[in-house]
C-alpha cells in the first residue's frame, strides 16, 4: 500500500453522519448526548516531536493536563512507509474536551482522531459537524489504524515516552525578563562558596532558609559526592539579584510549580505548574545552555540562615564584674511647647480669658442647638474653660486646645518636647484625679476640677423673676353690676331745659 493509493482509498472509506444517525460502522464508535461521533478515547497524530513540544505548550497556557494525567499517553509510532510519528492519547469523555485538544492539535499541525481500540476515525471538523463513520475497515494487524479524510494509514507503536521524562529533556528557551521577577528564588552555591554565601546574607540582613544536597559524581574521575549548598531565599533584595545570576559557582532559579524550577534567565516552553507530574516532596531543578536538570528526590532538611553564620570567640576568657549597683540618677529636661507644622485637628476645648468672657455672652445668642447642649463650661478666676467633645469650632473665641489624654490637653498647633507619650506626661505632672490639665504655650500646667464643669445650657439663660396675678381682683371686677342705658326720644326742642355752665352769659 503506497501513499497516493491510501489517499485515494480514503475518500471512499470515511462518511459524514447526518443528524439523528444511530447506525455507525466503527468499533466502539458511538454518539453522544449532543449526537456528535465519539469513541472512549482521543487521538492527535504529529509528525515530530517539536510539534508535541508546541501542543503542550500551547495547551497548558489556559489549561492543565491534570485531568488528562490518568489517561494520557505518548507514543512514537512508525507507519508502513518506515516515517516515525508521534501521537497523544486521552480519554475523550466528552466533546467538550475534545473541542479543545482538536483546536489545539489544527493550530500546532497535528490530526485529530476518536474511537475506542484500534480503528480511530477523523474527529468532527466545520465540514463534518457530527463527525465521520468508516464506511470500510481495513484489515491490518497494525496497532493503530488511522481514517482521515486526506488519509488511511497504519502504525505500530515503537516505543512509549514518559511524559516527566519529556519535560526534563526540554530545552529551557533564553528569556532575560525572569531576571526581574519578584518572588521565591532558589540559589544553588557549590560547596566552596556556600559558607561565604550564607555569611553574606546574614550580614545583609536577608531572611531565608539553607540545606546541603549531594549528587553523585559526574564521572569516574571524580572522588566522592558532590555537595552543593540550597538556599531558599523569598525575597531577593534587587541589588543583589545581578551578583546571584552571574557569579560564577552560583546558580539561581524561580519555582515554576511545586517540586520544579527553572534557571533565572530561562523559561521553559511548557507551563510547568499545569503539568502535575513532579513530586511537591522533591526538588528538580532545570538548567539552561542544554545543561542536565539537578533532581532531589526528596528535599533536604532545611535550617534558618542565621543558625549557619560564622561565630567569632574573643581571645580570652576572662570577664569583667562590676563591683557595686545602684539606681542610676534620673535624668531630667524641662518640658518645653513649640510650635507644630502640622495641621490643626481634633480641637474640643477653649480657654476664654476674662476680658473675652462677655463675648462668650453675646456670641450665646447665635450658637445652635446642638452645640448648646454638648457644651461644658467651668468659671474660674483665670476665665472660662469651654468643651465640647464634638468639636469647638462654633465658639471662635479664646485659645483652642487638642485632647492628647484623658484630661489632658495641649494647645492647638503645639506639640510637647521631649516627645514623650502622653500617658507618661500626665504622670510627670503629676496631677490628683479628678483635675483636668491645660498646658499652657509656657509650658506651665492650669488644673480645673472636673465638677466644676457644667452643661452650658444650664447655666447661660437669665430670666427675671415671674409675678403673680392677684386673683382678687379679678373676682371684684366681675362682683359689679351693669351700667343700664336707656335711649328717650329728643322732642321738638331737645335743648330746651338745658342751662348753661355757670359763668356763662345767655
Amino acid at each position: 500500500m503506497n501513499l497516493q493509493w491510501s489517499m485515494r482509498y480514503a475518500r471512499c472509506m470515511l462518511d459524514r453522519i447526518a443528524l439523528h444517525q444511530t447506525r455507525l460502522r466503527t468499533p466502539g464508535l458511538g454518539l453522544e448526548a449532543k449526537g456528535v461521533a465519539l469513541g472512549q478515547k482521543g487521538l492527535i497524530l504529529m509528525p515530530s516531536i517539536d510539534r508535541l513540544d508546541a501542543l503542550l505548550s500551547v495547551y497548558t497556557r489556559e489549561h492543565s493536563l491534570e485531568d488528562l494525567m490518568p489517561s494520557l499517553e505518548i507514543h512514537v509510532v512508525r507507519s508502513k512507509l518506515g516515517t516515525r510519528e508521534m501521537t497523544l492519547q486521552f480519554a475523550a469523555e466528552s466533546s467538550d474536551r475534545m473541542d479543545r485538544m482538536s483546536e489545539t492539535a489544527r493550530l500546532v499541525g497535528g490530526f485529530t482522531f476518536t474511537g475506542t481500540s484500534r480503528h480511530f476515525v477523523q474527529y468532527r471538523d466545520a465540514g463534518a459537524p457530527f463527525g465521520y463513520d468508516a464506511t470500510q475497515l481495513i484489515a491490518t494487524d497494525a496497532a493503530l489504524a488511522l481514517y482521515h479524510d486526506k488519509f488511511t494509514q497504519a502504525y505500530d507503536v515503537e516505543k512509549s515516552l514518559d511524559l516527566r521524562a519529556l519535560l526534563l529533556r526540554l530545552m529551557p528557551h533564553v528569556d532575560p525578563s525572569t531576571a526581574n521577577e519578584a518572588g521565591l528564588r532558589i540559589i544553588v552555591a557549590e560547596q566552596g562558596l556556600g559558607p561565604a554565601l550564607v555569611h553574606y546574607f546574614v550580614r545583609s540582613r536577608v531572611d531565608g532558609e539553607v540545606a546541603v544536597g549531594e549528587w553523585p559524581p559526574a564521572s569516574s574521575f571524580d572522588e566522592g559526592l558532590v555537595r552543593r549548598y540550597i538556599m531558599r531565599i523569598p525575597d531577593l533584595p534587587l541589588r543583589m539579584r545581578p551578583l546571584m545570576h552571574a557569579t560564577p559557582g552560583i546558580t539561581t532559579f524561580l519555582p515554576v510549580g511545586p517540586g520544579v524550577a527553572v534557571e533565572v534567565g530561562y523559561r521553559h516552553p511548557v507551563q510547568l505548574r499545569a503539568c502535575p507530574v513532579f513530586d511537591p516532596n522533591g526538588l528538580v531543578l532545570l538548567r539552561g545552555r542544554g545543561d542536565e536538570p539537578w533532581s532531589l528526590p526528596r528535599t533536604p532538611e532545611m535550617g534558618d540562615l542565621r543558625a549557619f553564620a560564622r561565630v567569632e570567640l574573643r581571645g580570652h576568657d576572662g570577664e569583667s564584674s562590676a563591683q557595686t549597683t545602684g539606681k542610676p540618677e534620673p535624668v531630667r529636661v524641662p518640658l518645653r511647647v513649640m510650635p507644630s507644622p502640622s495641621p490643626w485637628k481634633n480641637v474640643t476645648a477653649t480657654w476664654i480669658g476674662p476680658e473675652e468672657v462677655p463675648l462668650l455672652r453675646r456670641l450665646a445668642y447665635v450658637l445652635p442647638r446642638q452645640t448648646i447642649a454638648r457644651t461644658t463650661v467651668a468659671m474660674t478666676a483665670r476665665g472660662a474653660f469651654v468643651r465640647c467633645a464634638t468639636g469647638i469650632e462654633s465658639i471662635p473665641i479664646g485659645m483652642f486646645f487638642v485632647e492628647i489624654h484623658p484630661g489632658l490637653y495641649i494647645p492647638a498647633g503645639y506639640d510637647i518636647t521631649p516627645a514623650v507619650s502622653p500617658d507618661v506626661l500626665f504622670r510627670a505632672l503629676g496631677a490628683p484625679p479628678g483635675q483636668v490639665l491645660f498646658v499652657t504655650p509656657d509650658a506651665s500646667a492650669i488644673g480645673v476640677d472636673q465638677n466644676a464643669f457644667v452643661a452650658l445650657e444650664t447655666s447661660l439663660l437669665e430670666a427675671k423673676p415671674w409675678e403673680p396675678a392677684i386673683a382678687e381682683t379679678i373676682e371684684k371686677a366681675l362682683a359689679e353690676a351693669p351700667i343700664d342705658l336707656k335711649l328717650e326720644g329728643l322732642g321738638v326742642f331737645p335743648m330746651g331745659g338745658a342751662e348753661p355752665p355757670p359763668g356763662v352769659s345767655t
